[in-house]
């Protein structure tokens, strides 16, 4: 058995493996093997390869099954009953890339909806593309206000980082020099529209806390010779990029860190490879490999490194540990706390205002640009002027403006010359913002294991229990007051605000599941993404995230991500792993 076991390391042995190879997990893989370790990527979904795997890319609408590549909705009922609920209605166009819920089951306490795609590069290829820093005040809140547990780290422990991870991946944006919004390393803005400028001009006039901007996207408007040399253009304007960009113009996984780590020879990715647990040597202390079933023939499988990156989302890390028992770690590994699968926060949307902006009648664009403007949070920033009484914290406003009926037209069924004359009469312009509220963490909003439900690969699933509370709901109606304000003020007509309802989740951004923390009592990971108890298992998606901030999260968790990697080689060079 010894002699197994040693040709068994020997095999399938690495200097580190990370799980999954979305956002996190393509950086983790960059560092580490440009860090000259041997690095195995386990990816739970199928290999999906940049340019040779994104089939709708540059499907036209002709060419689809069903009228504007809308499917039936028996179809929608039977394959994505949870899928659906987000913004991007699944189409014939978009179903490449995420799950259908028949065959990956969850249960909901309360609704929690799940959105997800398994396969090489995750959600950085579905991702949004809006790419903030937290702020000093985000890093700071929790302490100060006397909510959870204190980040072990602030601002200027990132800060360094988000330099770092910004330069390579590319983000386009307009430097504002707002305390709350701190500035990145940016490539050339996106330009703002005609009633878009309209918008910032009145509203900055007349209300002067309030800041408009373009958004700040992972997008290439001025490509490096770093990102020139691993394939990636500029972007080219068509707003399809959740099929998968060709031009390598958004920052994904396949299109921009998987290709560096490979380049250095020392990248071994493995598709279809579900991780089932970490391998625990209760003797040292360490964590020693993980097991893997195969999720096309159902082969199980062992791989050993000494240092492990748990990158496979926020649920799913959290759903790993927990699966993880042992003697040592009897409720989930690193559970000491009883922290893993606790905290879930998500970013609650769906709330704001749109209205109708006469007067432009005579004006055009061209394109589609991938991008809207962007309103900086302005409650509850440490004065009076921005305090609120009912409730902490704050939200910011993605949005814009076109001719909502040109762009629908675009994609309506028809043809002739009766359609080309209906093409040629865009319809009214009209703007809309939309809210992105802070959750706090709460310790009850949890997932659990569900070993009463199997999924196809007769593991256990997951059962949520997550709500949003009366500080969010509060901050709700303020999201959509403070909306309808902004475009009176714009001098807009038909001016509605509204709320159609939210179910965590239905952001898409899983947060918390493993936080960090100072107490190894009250928290899952020390400053540098260490588990407290197993100092050589690093975790670094979003289950790390101690308070949310309500900007996109993602700029975050790359930051984290390769400084953790830093860390995890130093210690390691040191013997300290």
């Amino acid at each position: 058995m010894a002699n197994l076991n040693t040709r068994a390391r020997r095999k399938n042995g690495y200097d580190a493996i990370v799980v999954g190879s979305g956002i996190t997990g393509g950086w983790a893989a960059k560092e580490l093997t440009e860090k000259g370790l041997k690095t195995l990527v386990l990816e739970r979904g199928r290999m999906v390869k940049h340019l040779e795997d994104y089939p709708t890319a540059t499907m036209s609408p002709w060419e689809t099954q069903y009228p504007g590549g809308r499917l039936p909705p028996a179809e929608l009922k039977a394959h994505y009953r949870v899928q659906q609920r987000t913004g991007y209605t699944i189409t014939e166009y978009t179903r490449p890339f995420f799950v259908k819920d028949d065959e990956h089951p969850y249960t909901e306490t309360q609704r929690f909806d799940w959105i997800r795609g398994y396969h090489v590069g995750g959600r950085s290829l579905q991702w949004a593309r809006q790419t903030y820093r937290h702020s000093p005040m985000d890093f700071e809140a929790n302490a100060r206000e006397g909510i959870a547990v204190d980040w072990p780290i602030r601002y200027e422990d990132l800060a360094p980082w988000y330099d770092y991870v910004e330069r390579f991946i590319g983000v386009s944006g307009q430097s504002e020099g707002l305390a709350h919004l701190p500035d990145s390393q940016f490539q050339p803005p996106m330009e703002m529209n005609c009633v878009e400028k309209h918008l910032k001009a009145q509203v900055e006039a007349k209300i002067p806390d309030r800041r408009i901007t373009i958004g700040r996207v992972a997008h290439l408007t001025a490509p490096t010779e770093e990102q020139l040399a691993l394939g990636r253009g500029k972007c080219q304007n068509r707003n399809l990029c959740i099929r998968g960009c060709p031009f390598g113009a958004y920052f994904s996984s396949n299109s921009a860190t998987l290709p560096a780590a490979e380049r250095t020879g020392n990248l071994t990715l493995r598709p279809d490879s579900i991780v089932t647990s970490l391998i625990l040597d209760e003797r040292k202390g360490k964590a020693t490999g993980v097991r893997v079933k195969d999720a096309v023939t159902g082969e199980e499988t062992e791989f050993y490194a000494d240092v492990i990156f748990l990158c496979a989302s926020a649920i799913n890390t959290a759903w790993i540990m927990l699966n993880s028992t042992s003697k040592r770690f009897p409720n989930g590994f690193g559970n000491d706390s009883d922290q893993v699968g606790r905290n879930i926060m998500d970013h609650h949307l769906g709330v704001g205002a749109q209205a109708a902006a006469p007067g432009y009648e005579d004006m055009y664009y061209s394109g589609r640009r991938p991008n809207g403007i962007y309103i900086p949070r302005f409650r509850n920033l440490g004065d009076k002027a921005s305090a609120r009484g009912d409730y902490l914290r704050g939200f910011g406003y993605q949005g814009g403006a076109g001719r909502p009926g040109w762009e629908r037209g675009l994609n309506s069924p028809g043809f002739g010359a009766d359609r080309k004359a209906e093409l040629t009469q865009p319809g009214p312009w009209a703007v809309r913002l939309g809210g992105f509220g802070e959750m706090l963490p709460y310790a009850d909003n949890r997932m659990t294991l569900n070993t009463s439900l199997k999924d196809q690969h007769g593991l256990p699933t997951i059962t949520f229990d997550v709500s949003i509370r009366d500080n969010e709901k509060a901050m709700r109606k303020d999201m959509r007051l403070a909306a309808m304000e902004m475009l009176d003020a714009a001098g807009f007509k038909n001016v509605v605000g509204g709320d159609t309802g939210y179910g965590p989740g239905l952001g898409i951004h899983e947060m918390g599941t493993a936080r960090m923390g100072r107490d190894p009592k009250t928290s899952v990971l020390n400053a540098h993404n260490q588990v407290h108890a197993c100092r050589n298992v690093y975790v670094t998606d979003g289950a790390a995230m101690t308070s949310a901030s309500c900007v996109n999260p993602s700029l975050t968790y790359m930051a984290l991500t390769a400084r953790a990697v830093d860390h995890a080689v130093a210690a390691s060079k040191r013997g300290e792993l």
